[in-house]
């Protein structure tokens, strides 16, 4: 059952408002990751995807991430819009993250932005912001979404959102 929206102040964006089936567009929005004292993304480049109940996830050039900080993962996964994503650890300070980020090396048509970009888990990091403002992660972990206060939900992921 389809929950009932939250109220939407202005200057928000309800999620309830994005698109099924999911879509990516270009932003300018600064997306940057720090994480012990390393910036490890800082671009105004992005490329967001939004789906129907769903924060935006953030998706990167590779040339806006740290030099030698993501190691490949064997963990694969598939969307049935964007195709098969592929994932990577990042290390830092000897610290390996596993599984904090993916990529779709081979998109499907419809999201070609996508190629050679990769999205980031919020959750992991000391400090991750969209404009400055500090993101929370979306809720349940399976999901990567960015939950900044221009956005409305309630955001799937929460317990019982299975169904949504």
């Amino acid at each position: 059952m389809r929950p009932k929206p939250d109220p939407v102040a202005p200057g928000q964006e309800s999620v309830w408002h994005y698109p099924r089936p999911a879509i990516a567009e270009a932003s300018q929005r600064r997306i940057v990751i720090e994480h012990a004292g390393i910036v490890v993304v800082d671009t105004s480049a992005a490329v967001r995807t939004i789906e129907t109940s769903h924060p935006p996830s953030w998706y990167v050039p590779p040339d806006a991430i740290a030099q030698g900080l993501l190691r490949r993962s064997t963990r694969r996964s598939f969307c049935e819009w964007k195709g098969e994503a592929r994932y990577w650890n990042v290390e830092i300070g000897g610290r390996t993250f596993t599984d904090v980020a993916w990529s779709y090396p081979d998109p499907t048509p419809a999201f070609a932005i996508l190629r050679d970009h990769v999205a980031f888990y919020a959750g992991p990091f000391d400090r991750c912001s969209v404009d400055g403002e500090r993101v929370r992660p979306q809720p349940g972990g399976f999901y990567g979404g960015w939950i900044t206060s221009d956005l409305a939900g309630p955001f799937k992921g929460v317990s019982g959102s299975m169904s949504w």
